[in-house]
């Protein structure tokens, strides 16, 4: 094998892991030893499950307001702001290592939730970060939405990376967009639903999320990660639901590699804490643009077009707080009218 054929292969790691559920400091400490052992075993690039930090919000599907509010304080109190001191620490053991990670968290700011995919280099700087488009139904009792700032792809040097979370993996012109932009190393990230049974979706969520990576490798002619979190028996203490058919259960999640011919690398890991590696050989990605590249060759502009708004959607805009601005300093305040 030549040089040039082996720098086209990229070793890669999957967490599949719980982290100690709602618990910022400990999780941050637990992230910090997952990113320093996959460095040590050569990974470049380590991803991590849907909202590993600090944990997935399970209650919502067993649990009513009245019960869910408390783990929702919780989990505001222990969700992670973006930059941060932890966020720091999570990019100093990036730099230790000298990977890139792709880290599921809650993140916060102001009074709002976010589903968010951190990206660290191996600098130890915070890239990127992309915020899930739209939460998936009960989960808008929980999290905010993106916007079109969160399209983008990361280049790393050794491949143009992206990530989608759970199933923003069925908003097409979300996939389409990414394979747009080159897109070479998928990280697709999921909680383990098929462990929260609550979930009217749970016995069917390995066939939701093992066929949307597949069709998007096919599609996009791309590598995919799909890195799914497990339930820890703290998870299912602290849910307290009883015994019967909506109980979480110890395990779950499916983690695994596909090549961009849609089909997987090996047997997904499943159930056990444990980080998963592949190497993947990205001079595979030609032959699959060659039969059909879907952002290329293949497309048909003239017919279909599309585009990406990347503009903030905030409730108070730059442009409406200098309006007010001026408002105030040019017109006297509106009387006010007695009745």
């Amino acid at each position: 094998m030549t040089m040039d054929e082996l720098s086209q292969i990229v070793k890669v790691a999957a967490v599949h892991a719980a982290a100690p559920f709602l618990n910022l400091a400990a999780g941050v400490e637990k992230t910090i030893a997952f990113i320093e052992e996959a460095g040590a075993a050569g990974a470049k690039l380590v991803a991590f499950p849907e909202t590993f930090l600090p944990g997935y919000p399970h209650w919502i599907w067993s649990h009513t307001t009245k019960y869910a509010a408390p783990f929702f304080r919780e989990l505001y109190l222990n969700s992670i702001e973006l930059p941060s001191k932890e966020s720091q620490a999570i990019g100093e053991a990036c730099r230790r290592a000298g990977v890139w990670v792709c880290l599921g968290v809650d993140e916060r700011e102001g009074g709002t939730l976010y589903n968010t995919q951190a990206w660290f280099s191996p600098s130890g700087e915070l890239v990127a970060k992309h915020r899930k488009l739209h939460p998936t139904n009960a989960e808008r009792t929980v999290w905010g939405r993106g916007d079109g700032r969160d399209v983008f792809v990361v280049d790393t040097g050794f491949a143009k990376v992206g990530g989608l979370i759970c199933f923003e993996h069925s908003m097409d012109l979300n996939k389409y967009a990414l394979a747009a932009l080159g897109e070479q190393i998928h990280v697709a990230a999921w909680p383990a639903i098929n462990a929260t049974h609550a979930d009217p979706n749970a016995d069917d969520f390995d066939h939701y999320s093992g066929t949307l990576a597949q069709a998007h490798a096919i599609c996009s002619q791309t590598f995919v990660i799909v890195v799914q979190g497990r339930i820890s028996e703290e998870i299912v203490e602290r849910l307290g639901v009883p015994e019967g058919p909506d109980a979480p259960t110890v395990g779950g999640g499916m983690t695994g590699f596909i090549a961009p011919n849609g089909k997987w690398m090996g047997d997904p890991h499943r159930d056990d804490e444990a980080i998963v590696y592949a190497d993947l050989d990205l001079s595979l990605i030609p032959f699959a643009k060659f039969f059909a590249d879907g952002s290329g060759h293949y497309a048909r502009p003239d017919v279909f077009s599309f585009g990406v708004d990347r503009s903030p959607h905030t409730p108070f805009g730059e442009s409406n707080f200098a309006q007010e601005a001026t408002f105030a300093q040019t017109e006297a305040p509106p009387a006010v009218k007695s009745v």
